[in-house]
């Protein structure tokens, strides 16, 4: 008897789910990209090699895509991002090649990288690898600045040990579905 993972079903619903077709309000859309910049450049802005390297792109036009969702990031003499406008020829292509939400979220919780369709400059998508091998998020510190140092730390080990434990479940249940690899 093969045991069913519960993920199965929830897969399964995401792909019958229309998603290509959903979109979201512009206002939700635009609020989410203008965050997501703020993000990265607060990450790159604690690396100064990688503002030195992004720097050299400067007017260059990076293109990342999943399914329906699209947005454009551009990059500034300060060697940080910035929404680029949308009539724009992007210089990079990045499309994310998963369509399932499910599998993507899985294989980012076991530490994998998504796969990615990488179309146009090659130095630029050079150094967009540089990047996304050498730039972390050190939450930790800017928890520091906020809560101080040893809750920062706990909360830290904390988050840590949770998602270490749902890595492990979802490697364990990815091997329950069928067809699927363990």
């Amino acid at each position: 008897m093969t045991t069913q993972s519960p993920f199965s079903l929830l897969q399964d619903f995401f792909q019958k789910l229309p998603l290509p077709n959903f979109q979201p309000p512009a206002w939700a859309v635009a609020e989410l990209q203008n965050r997501v910049v703020l993000l990265l450049n607060h990450v790159l802005m604690q690396e100064a090699e990688a503002m030195t390297r992004l720097a050299r792109h400067k007017g260059q036009v990076m293109q990342v895509q999943w399914c329906a969702l699209s947005f454009k990031l551009q990059a500034t003499p300060a060697g940080l991002l910035e929404l680029a406008a949308a009539e724009r020829q992007a210089d990079l292509v990045l499309t994310v090649t998963e369509v399932s939400p499910v599998a993507l979220a899985q294989g980012v919780l076991k530490g994998d990288k998504p796969a990615v369709r990488i179309a146009g400059d090659v130095q630029l998508a050079a150094e967009v690898s540089w990047l996304t091998e050498h730039v972390r998020w050190d939450l930790e510190e800017d928890l520091a600045r906020v809560m101080g140092d040893v809750p920062a730390h706990t909360l830290a080990q904390m988050v840590a040990t949770a998602v270490s434990g749902l890595r492990q479940f979802v490697s364990k249940v990815s091997g329950l579905v069928p067809g699927k690899a363990a």
